[in-house]
């Protein structure tokens, strides 16, 4: 870790699920532990009894507490309320570091952020967008409309970091170039999370872990397996872990197909144990930008096939076999019949645990970010 001095950092983000929670939690823990000071402040609508787990055991790393206030997905007046909140919360802790993680979270961090400034504070700005707003497309209303917000928000920016190569790119191109510092820094994984999961006797053939939404494919992974069950000739199992507010359109799914019996919903849990329920994860996003858990599946020593989107080919290989082209389901569904028909021929085209442990790891990670944010502070 450097050792330019002790920071106040603060991470700034809405939805406490999924890949940003996780990013925060790693950092917050690492960044404890090299002697700096982290807090969080996140939206207090989402998640359930499993992120209030997640939160208890990062607790003792928020030398800054835990901020939690409603913020919606949506752009809209509860806005102003919910800014409001955090702007006075922000003002109280006076951080060095102030990490937007996401559109709404990136937004927040940098608008307050600059009114500290105004205030004579050396608060530095930082933004991930995680995907977020450049999952729109260009040519799209909306997409025009959150693009310019975000080129709006480059001239409040101090730093930007990226999580994969392709959300830079794709930042680059849809909202152009800024003047703020920028750098590439991979998620990564602790050593203890590449030791195997063996999965269960009892364990599914196929599982989906998501969060329950559209963007995530929970829709495309229903109808590739009632496809794969069609090429293999047989029935087969499978388990689909998650929440969200979609849940039950893909229950109902599930009901019309005839398939409820042997795909089974579960709640989110952890991911170790989640592992144990099924013997190959898919993961039918149409959007990411370098998910967890693929890093993590791959850690574990498991098989995953993939959609080939976001950094998704940065952690697989551009080439590899394991990846199938998004909102397709007719390709997934042959790729998970080949893992039914030749087991092993998944794990071949995957790489292996010394690579994935070179390239991804959560204490180069903290380093890096720790770095980068001292630069953005000078």
């Amino acid at each position: 870790m450097s050792d330019q001095g002790s920071l106040r950092i603060l991470h700034c983000f809405r939805s406490p699920v999924g890949g940003i929670f996780r990013h925060v939690r790693d950092l917050a823990e690492h960044h404890h532990k090299a002697g700096h000071q982290v807090g969080i402040l996140c939206d207090s609508t989402t998640g359930g009894a499993h992120e209030d787990a997640l939160f208890d055991d990062i607790m003792p790393f928020l030398d800054l507490g835990l901020t939690r206030t409603p913020i919606r997905r949506s752009v809209g007046p509860s806005d102003l309320i919910a800014f409001n909140k955090c702007a006075n919360e922000i003002r109280r802790l006076q951080p060095d570091i102030i990490h937007g993680h996401g559109a709404k979270g990136g937004a927040f961090a940098r608008l307050i952020g600059s009114r500290l400034r105004v205030s004579r504070s050396r608060v530095a700005r930082l933004y991930s967008p995680h995907g977020g707003s450049l999952h729109y497309k260009s040519s799209r209303l909306s997409g025009k409309f959150y693009f310019a917000i975000e080129r709006w928000l480059g001239g409040f920016t101090d730093g930007l970091a990226f999580v994969s190569d392709y959300e830079r790119r794709a930042y680059m191109k849809k909202v152009g170039s800024t003047s703020a510092r920028e750098r590439l820094i991979y998620n990564g994984l602790s050593d203890d999370e590449f030791d195997d999961v063996v999965p269960d006797n009892s364990a599914a053939d196929f599982m989906f872990i998501g969060m329950m939404r559209d963007l995530k494919g929970p829709d495309i992974f229903i109808s590739a397996f009632a496809r794969t069950e069609q090429i293999v000739g047989r029935p087969l199992t499978a388990v689909m872990i998650g929440d969200g507010d979609d849940k039950s359109k893909y229950e109902e799914m599930l009901l019309q197909s005839g398939r409820s019996e042997r795909v089974t919903m579960r709640s989110a849990m952890p991911i170790a144990q989640a592992l144990k329920l099924g013997k190959t994860i898919v993961v039918p996003s149409r959007a990411e930008s370098l998910p967890y858990l693929v890093l993590e599946t791959l850690a574990a020593g498991r098989p995953v096939i993939a959609s080939n989107v976001g950094g998704i080919p940065e952690i697989c290989g551009p080439d590899s076999g394991a990846l199938v082209p998004p909102d397709d389901a007719d390709a997934l569904a042959k790729t998970m019949a080949l893992s039914i028909q030749q087991p092993d021929s998944i794990l071949q085209y995957l790489p292996d645990k010394a690579d994935l442990r070179n390239r991804f790891s959560a204490n180069n990670m903290a380093r890096q970010m720790i770095d980068f944010y001292h630069e953005c502070r000078a």
